[in-house]
């Protein structure tokens, strides 16, 4: 579908010419399996930077597909480990995980949900037991937690469904129209939180980023422009969005991914009429069990099975608006309807209300310097994920022709 769509396909995996040359990682000591970790990691970023000046020299857009990312290594080794392994060697996860990919799909282990599924049989580069690979694909999934634009593919569908979710989120992310051959049903969600926050105790394990959000000035009221700051321990990435007035029923974004120059650059364009929004990003995944009923030759056996749900908690913190002052806002991306979603949510958080298309709890109006009451600025239609309301068409800039895309964790 994707080579029918003018584009060239890409794919670096890894995987197969590593681990089916006899390395068992659980074999290794942990001062080894430290090394390993780290040759990897630099073969990794070589060979990913090959593809990628490749494809920055290709006349075609170019997606690129990698069974594997850098920050995987950390699943594998502890976090003092990891760190000692990013200063030696000069790096950090802000450029290791998001601004090296532009979307991070995380597809869940069979372990981890379908276990009747997982297998040791005829699969040369799995050696671990079910109770090992739920373990590694849970770190797996958390190395990533705080990308950006992160998808989490469970196993609460058969395979041939969450091959389809695959190619649908991926293809929702590259702004290509699926017509009928796939159901675009996933939207963006959102809740009001009460506080007061919880404990760090109460969260699973988690990440959190520093956000810087400005509005910038537009040729029309009906475009909205925007720069975005988001980093941790001051390292940075930067992106540039402009929502478009919506053509035929669906609004479209166009996202760009900035230097630090470019959007130092942009901030002369600062719309003064907006308040600068500056927030606390904790992101983190919530797993929950259910029980599935059996199929029809054994109802009497019952499956019980686990939804995994990527969430956004956004704090804003001062200075800002008064009406922003104590404001928390849990987001999530998702295709399951209002009892799924329900079952979900975090129950360490007090969600009071859903605020989906409030236009009172959209960012641009939450930054307003003037009131509410006065101000020829309020935008009151807020489209929820584009069309009436279930989808955002994403689309790339030209000078964005490259898509990395990783894949992280086999099924």
């Amino acid at each position: 579908m994707i080579s029918q769509r003018k584009y060239k396909y890409l794919r670096i995996d890894l995987k197969a010419d590593f681990f089916s040359g006899g390395i068992r990682f659980s074999e290794l000591s942990e001062e080894d399996a430290m090394k390993f970790q780290e040759n990897l990691l630099k073969t990794m970023v070589q060979i990913e930077n090959t593809f990628f000046e490749l494809a920055d020299t290709c006349s075609r857009n170019c997606l690129i597909i990698c069974d594997r990312g850098a920050m995987d290594a950390s699943a594998f080794i502890s976090k003092d480990k990891w760190e000692y392994l990013l200063g030696k060697n000069y790096w950090n996860e802000i450029e290791l995980r998001d601004t090296r990919y532009n979307h991070i799909i995380h597809m869940v282990s069979a372990a981890n949900g379908a276990q009747a599924f997982y297998t040791l049989e005829d699969h040369s580069c799995r050696s671990e037991g079910v109770s090992l690979a739920q373990e590694l694909d849970q770190n797996a999934a958390a190395a990533w937690i705080g990308h950006p634009y992160f998808d989490v593919i469970d196993n609460t569908t058969n395979f041939e469904q969450k091959i389809r979710r695959m190619i649908e989120c991926v293809c929702h992310k590259l702004g290509v129209d699926t017509g009928d051959r796939l159901k675009v049903n996933a939207r963006k969600r959102k809740f009001l939180v009460q506080g007061p926050l919880p404990p760090d105790e109460a969260f699973p394990k988690f990440s959190d980023f520093d956000v810087v959000h400005h509005y910038l000035q537009t040729t029309t009221p009906h475009m909205q422009a925007r720069l975005r700051k988001r980093g941790q321990n001051g390292h940075w990435s930067y992106i540039h969005t402009i929502r478009r007035p919506a053509v035929e029923n669906q609004v479209v974004e166009v996202k760009t991914q900035l230097s630090q120059r470019d959007y130092q650059n942009l901030q002369a364009q600062v719309d003064e009429s907006h308040f600068t929004v500056y927030k606390t990003r904790r992101c983190f995944i919530v797993t929950v069990n259910f029980v599935r009923r059996g199929s029809e030759e054994n109802l009497d056996q019952p499956e019980i099975c686990q939804q995994s749900q990527y969430f956004q908690l956004d704090i804003y913190q001062e200075p800002g608006h008064e009406r922003c002052k104590g404001l928390m806002l849990l987001e999530t991306y998702t295709s399951l309807d209002d009892e799924g979603i329900k079952k979900c949510l975090p129950k360490f958080l007090n969600v009071v209300d859903e605020v989906t298309g409030k236009p009172e709890y959209s960012m641009f109006n939450l930054s307003l310097k003037e009131d509410w009451k006065n101000s020829k600025k309020y935008c009151s239609y807020m489209p929820v994920n584009g069309q009436d309301p279930h989808l955002v068409k994403l689309a790339r800039q030209k000078s964005q022709p490259c898509q990395h895309i990783n894949g992280n964790a086999a099924t």
